[in-house]
């Protein structure tokens, strides 16, 4: 008998007069929102402008949206396309099934697309969000609490997780390995925030320590899950995921930190000031080039400058002509 326990909702929805509020998508959007807060916080703090994050989310989160649904409804195909399913089901999100791996791919190419845009270097970008992305999973994670999904095997520790009768579940008290993950979230935000004031992580490996240790955690929390997964050699499919991209993000430490030491000095360029600038230096050499003698009337008719020489010789004209009639006069 469980001396104490953690009891899940009845229901994963609040209806709100007709519009349904599902704890679910409520756990989504509350991490998105945090993700933004502290991602802008640290952009600023590297040198970039206020807004920058939540306009290149407004890229990044669409995409990993559809990245995290598409690796979820193919990783786990028969739950929507087998005998006695409706395909239709894969298309309701609100209902459960995001796969932060797809979520992570996808949402990149979405933010790549967001930083080409503003002309600001993804890794500058992706390391300035790292620490906001895994408290975002820490949120999200209490999702799958209001839907009673993801638990491991079944426990009488006084943390356990009570689980009621419904499809695909048997009532019990099971390893809260939702709240195992939300902890381990914290504590990799926590990691590589520290990790990043102390090294002065650049070029794109804080976010890499952010999927090492977060990789590192799924792995043994993904073992204790009990849910339907696909094996591979013994082992479930996420459990060889983590193990594969906690390799690849180490290795993008080790040889970064070779090849580009040190972290960005500018991570976003002022344009507007850049522009004003080039405009009062062209202003300045402007002003300091010598002023250019007045254009005169005679000028570019060189037979018609003031000079002694051409007025001598226009009065010597001058009498000629006068004295002519005297001349015509006198024969």
């Amino acid at each position: 008998m469980n001396l104490a326990s953690i009891p899940s909702p009845s229901t994963g929805v609040i209806e709100l007069g007709p519009i349904p509020l599902r704890g679910y998508a409520f756990c989504i959007i509350i991490g998105v929102f945090v993700a933004v807060w502290i991602g802008n916080k640290r952009w600023v703090a590297r040198g970039g402008k206020a807004g920058t994050v939540a306009d290149i989310a407004v890229w990044a989160v669409p995409f990993g949206l559809v990245g995290g649904r598409l690796y979820h409804v193919i990783t786990d195909y028969q739950l929507y396309f087998s005998e006695g399913q409706n395909w239709v089901d894969a298309f309701k999100i609100w209902e459960g099934g995001l796969g932060i791996w797809g979520a992570i791919a996808l949402g990149a190419v979405g933010a790549w697309i967001g930083c080409r845009r503003r002309g600001i270097p993804l890794p500058a970008w992706a390391d300035a969000l790292a620490p906001g992305i895994a408290v975002a999973q820490a949120i999200g994670r209490w999702g799958n609490w209001f839907n009673q999904e993801l638990y491991g095997r079944p426990t009488d520790l006084p943390w356990a997780l009570e689980i009621s009768e419904g499809p695909n579940r048997v009532a019990g008290t099971y390893h809260p390995t939702f709240l195992y993950e939300s902890l381990w979230c914290i504590g990799v935000a926590l990691l590589v925030i520290w990790a990043d004031r102390r090294f002065k992580l650049g070029h794109g490996r804080a976010f890499a320590l952010y999927v090492a240790a977060y990789c590192a955690g799924r792995a043994w929390i993904e073992y204790m899950r009990v849910d339907e997964a696909h094996h591979v050699l013994g082992l479930r499919l996420n459990v060889w995921t983590a193990i594969i991209v906690f390799a690849l993000a180490v290795a993008y430490i080790v040889i970064s930190a070779r090849l580009r030491p040190g972290r960005e000095e500018i991570v976003e360029q002022e344009k507007d000031d850049a522009a004003a600038g080039k405009a009062d230096e062209k202003d300045e050499k402007k002003s300091d080039a010598p002023d250019a003698p007045e254009a005169d009337a005679t000028d570019g008719d060189p037979s018609a400058k003031d000079t002694p020489e051409a007025g001598a010789d226009d009065s010597d004209r001058l009498k000629k002509k006068d004295s002519a009639p005297e001349a015509a006069d006198k024969s």
